[in-house]
Parts: structure tokens; sequence; C-alpha cells
């Protein structure tokens, strides 16, 4: 359990440094304001990191470059998987909508799987440049 919440915040800090990433959605980063509701109620974080890039460009490049981690609409096996909302499980909402909610061009989410945190990211590092 330690080492999932660890690689979790990993990712969430590592993504918080990338120039093309905006903002990082996770309940494991202190600084989210779900993180004390959390820690109070469970004894772990989840595995799944929402995130926001700086174009739609940049997004679906990412979604056409990742190697290891898998672009698919079902989340939570024990495989790295990264959605992109928009398309996927939000395409029949209306644009206007899908912003209130902040399922936008830029936006995806990344459920982190077993694999070895630095393949992850390495992967990650890659498919962003």
């Amino acid at each position: 359990m330690t080492y999932h919440f660890e690689t979790q915040c990993i990712h969430g800090e590592w993504l918080r440094t990338q120039p093309k990433v905006k903002s990082v959605y996770y309940v494991g980063l202190t600084d989210h304001l779900g993180y004390e509701i959390n820690a109070n109620q469970t004894s772990g974080t989840g595995s799944m990191i929402s995130f926001q890039v700086d174009s739609e460009t940049t997004a679906r490049n990412l979604l056409e470059k990742i190697e290891l981690i898998t672009y698919a609409e079902s989340l939570g096996g024990v495989e790295s998987l990264l959605t992109y909302p928009m398309l996927q499980t939000h395409g029949d909402v209306p644009k206007e909508i899908r912003g209130r909610l902040g399922i936008t061009e830029d936006f995806l989410r990344l459920s982190v799987g077993i694999e070895h945190v630095e393949d992850l990211i390495a992967d990650l590092e890659q498919a962003l440049k």
C-alpha cells in the first residue's frame, strides 16, 4: 500500500514539473482541495490522476505517442491507462456542459497500474516531447 501511494504522489509531483502540463488533480497531493477529507476517511489515495496540458494538440500528441501506457476508456485495471474524456466517456455531453465540468480538450485522466514508476515516467516524458 505504501508503494502505491508513493508512486501516485511521484507521478503527480512529476507531472507538475512538466512545461506542457498546466494543472494536476490528485487527492494525494497535499494542496488538493479534498486531501484532508480523503486523509480522514481512507487509508489510501487511489490511482487516478487527472491533468490538463497546454493545448488540445498536446493532449492528442500525448495519446498518440505513449508506448507503455495504453490509450483506453476502461480504467482501473492493473495496467496503466490514459483516457481522453471529451471523446471517450463524455463524448455525447454538449461542449458547454463538458466545459462546466472541466472536461475540456486539454484534459486527460491517467489510471496508474502496477508498472514501475520510472518506466511510466519515461513513457510520459518521451510522449510529452
